[in-house]
């Protein structure tokens, strides 16, 4: 029975970690509306929470992820720095501090 639990914590932790990454990847979509870049931001934080605690429960029960036993805690800070830094708004700000496309033609538009 434990051990068929510690493969459910391993799958189902992999598995949100994967949604939560492909959620990750397509917030550009989300964010054409703001309701639904909050819910996106909300719901890859959720999903980054709970693989953490399943993560540290898999670990705690002597679970392995990826054939590693000491994988998982790492893994779940992991996953943990990817819920805060999900939560952060940066819409409309300039975090890399230099021109994007968007702007450069934006502006040869105005000029012309």
């Amino acid at each position: 029975m434990a051990i068929g639990i510690v493969d459910f914590l391993e799958t189902l932790s992999v598995s949100f970690c994967g949604v939560a990454t492909l959620l990750w990847m397509s917030i550009g979509t989300f964010a054409r509306t703001e309701k639904g870049e909050v819910l996106a931001q909300r719901t890859i934080a959720s999903l980054c929470i709970i693989s953490a605690i399943m993560l540290i429960l898999l670990n705690s029960m002597g679970g392995e992820l990826w054939g590693s036993g000491s994988m998982a805690l790492p893994m779940a800070m992991v996953a943990v720095i990817v819920a805060i830094s999900a939560t952060l708004n940066l819409k409309g700000k300039d975090v890399q501090g230099e021109m994007n496309p968007h702007k450069i033609r934006k502006m040869r538009r105005e000029e012309e």
